[in-house]
């Protein structure tokens, strides 16, 4: 089991890593989700979806892997994540708006709101965007993929919901862990390894 990292024990601070460079690519081709969906192309939207999420579920075991570990590298890593879900969001809304507001503006909001609570408390007690990379949020991501597909293939709008109310959770338990944590923490697993301060 993965104990904690605090930030500061963090390896050093390499920028130029296979791990870096997915997260960089994934920042990049984020935004081309957009233009897919500007352009009506909702088969390159999902296609653009799988593959920077199959970079953001090897990134960190490169890292490991390579030791190729950095400071730099969560921080990366959450930047890339949090701007391939606006994009993949902001896409989805140009291509089924009709859908996502009328089921699932609630959650929509929801999970925006308690994401932006769990960034604001983090950068108030540590001055620092949380790069907690839980079990929690990792699952949300498979579940983020089997929603979006099945939005997408014409399935059923229930697997979406599903991963919007697991994403709220995830926030909760971060919210959590920044409570617990007396130092920033990268790389934890679940809240239940946080040490009180």
């Amino acid at each position: 089991m993965n104990q904690p990292v605090p930030i500061e024990n963090a390896p050093p601070n390499r920028h130029l890593t296979l791990p870096n460079g997915l997260s960089v690519l994934r920042f990049i081709g984020s935004w081309g989700m957009l233009w897919a969906a500007y352009q009506g192309q909702p088969h390159w939207v999902v296609g653009l979806f799988l593959f920077l999420t199959a970079t953001d579920w090897v990134d960190g075991k490169l890292a490991i892997l390579l030791h190729q570990r950095s400071k730099i590298g969560p921080k990366l890593d959450t930047i890339a994540d949090v701007t391939m879900y606006v994009c993949l969001i902001v896409a989805t809304l140009l291509l089924h708006h009709d859908v996502l507001w009328e089921q699932l503006g609630a959650y929509l909001i929801g999970t925006a709101a308690i994401y932006l609570v769990s960034i604001m408390f983090s950068v108030y007690k540590f001055r620092r965007i949380p790069s907690y990379h839980t079990r929690a949020a990792k699952t949300c991501t498979f579940l983020m993929l089997v929603g979006i597909l099945s939005l997408f293939l014409g399935w059923s709008i229930w697997p979406l919901r599903i991963a919007l109310i697991g994403v709220i959770l995830a926030n909760l338990e971060a919210i959590a862990i920044t409570y617990l944590a007396s130092e920033p923490l990268s790389d934890i697993e679940h809240v239940g390894l946080v040490k009180r301060s």
